[in-house]
């Protein structure tokens, strides 16, 4: 192979892109080439993980690693470069960055970070600090020349609070204006302890106030003990990606709908033998034929006669949005943190549709590969936590959802069947709904209807 020289080859940066609407950063959990490496168009480069989902990078060129930016374990911003490539030619050359010219005797812009899809912020750019950087919190009302918006003279730039998407979302559940919360993160940015501190001030601990010229502590720092802790007795783990992301979406879930849980227990046995049945059938031959399938297609019938109970709730609008399609989603534990995958346009499919659909997002939630997408847009969701032995749980709703069923366990037990006690396959079902969406009627209305045809599943013909 021949070496490229450096009159030969220009230096392209791949930057870490938006790989999900509005996310701002993601970690770098492995590298799959080395420097030196020759890479192509297409090829898969690194694997990252955002708040959402873990999703490899493809390189879009040609050429010969030159330098991995970041190491493994690092978290980076999203427009940051993470690898250099040396191409070849230069018609491969991209045309370089205009650099802005310096400004005489004047302070630094204010920093407002630009996300993928939301346009060009009108203030000078600036690149973002590697970790550890400090920014003086001057800057943020720092003085900027006229040219940079179009007025005569000195304007003063206004603006708008740092948060991460996550924490303006918990900001606007719990009803906090951010441009009165007190940063206290890195670069001025809000954190999701800045939000909690301004709903509850006396429940939670203010930092001491900072001097000017001095750093700012790190909420962290307030909560964990300044002296060494034993590492025989005590592991830390760090919160963030997937498992911080669901955090989040929990306690902004469970501090904002109004839940309500209702149970019922249910004889399935009928429903057990008909999967057996299906199990033999040709046409589910080589697709995921469980119980789990039959509840989640007599779930969706229950939605075809109440389909009110498919909606979401739209608090800018004040307004309830009747959903005329079922994006199922499935709750999936995987090493890397709960994820709720769902099924696009699951009240369509037909079992055989159904059952492939079914095997296909656990297979690839459980390997790890579930994209951002997989995971938007879900309107109802179940939750099956009886494969870890457990009778049945008040699951919390999925963020925009108005309900989530929870399967229980299903054991043979004594039960009252045609006047005599006998054994059968029973199992408890609990539904959560967002009281704000469905009355206490409409809810019991939907469980009531999946406990019937669990109990009698030949009306999964007479009523889907």
């Amino acid at each position: 192979m021949t070496t490229m020289t450096e009159a030969e080859a220009s230096v392209r940066e791949f930057k870490m892109p938006d790989v999900g609407e509005g996310l701002t950063e993601a970690e770098i959990l492995k590298w799959y080439v080395q420097p030196g490496d020759t890479v192509t168009d297409g090829q898969v480069v690194c694997e990252v993980e955002t708040a959402k989902a873990a999703v490899e990078l493809p390189i879009p060129y040609d050429g010969v690693v030159h330098e991995l930016r970041f190491p493994e374990g690092t978290t980076v911003a999203v427009g940051t470069s993470i690898i250099a490539v040396a191409v070849a030619g230069s018609s491969a050359e991209a045309p370089p960055e205009p650099k802005p010219e310096p400004v005489e005797e004047a302070k630094p812009a204010a920093r407002t970070p630009v996300l993928v899809g939301y346009g060009v912020s009108t203030s000078a750019t600036k690149r973002r600090p590697r970790k550890g950087a400090e920014i003086p919190a001057q800057e943020a009302s720092a003085a900027v020349p006229a040219e940079l918006n179009g007025h005569a003279g000195t304007a003063v730039v206004e603006r708008r609070p740092l948060a991460k998407p996550p924490v303006r979302k918990l900001a606007k559940d719990l009803g906090v204006d951010l441009a009165t919360v007190t940063p206290s993160g890195p670069d001025g940015i809000i954190t999701r302890e800045d939000v909690h501190a301004a709903v509850a001030p006396a429940q939670v601990p203010q930092p001491a106030p900072v001097q000017a010229g001095s750093e700012p502590v790190a909420p962290s720092a307030l909560s964990v003990p300044s002296a060494t802790y034993d590492t025989t007795r005590e592991t830390r783990i760090p919160v963030k990606g997937v498992r911080k992301a669901t955090a989040a979406a929990m306690v902004g879930s469970a501090f904002t709908a109004p839940h309500v849980t209702e149970f019922v227990t249910v004889d399935v046995t009928r429903t057990m033998k008909l999967v057996e049945e299906l199990k033999q059938d040709k046409e589910m031959q080589g697709r995921r034929v469980n119980p789990l399938l039959l509840i989640a297609k007599a779930l969706l019938v229950a939605i075809k006669r109440n389909p009110d109970i498919n909606a979401s709730w739209d608090e800018a609008a004040q307004e309830i949005v009747l959903k005329h399609y079922v994006n199922l989603g499935i709750a999936a534990a995987t090493p890397r943190g709960l994820l709720v995958p769902n099924i696009k346009d699951a009240h369509a499919k037909t079992l055989p549709q159904l059952a492939e659909s079914l095997g296909e997002l656990v297979s690839t939630a459980r390997d790890g590969k579930t994209s951002p997408a997989a995971m938007q847009g879900g309107t109802v969701t179940i939750t099956n936590v009886g494969v870890f032995g457990i009778d049945t749980g008040t699951p919390i709703l999925n963020p925009g959802e108005s309900a989530i069923l929870a399967i229980g366990t299903i054991r043979l037990q004594p039960w009252v069947h045609k006047g005599k006690v006998k054994p059968r396959q029973v199992t408890t079902l609990a539904l959560s709904f967002d009281h704000r969406l469905v009355d206490g009627e409409l809810g019991s209305k939907v469980l009531a209807d999946v406990a019937a045809i669990l109990e009698q599943p030949k009306r999964l013909i007479t009523w889907g």
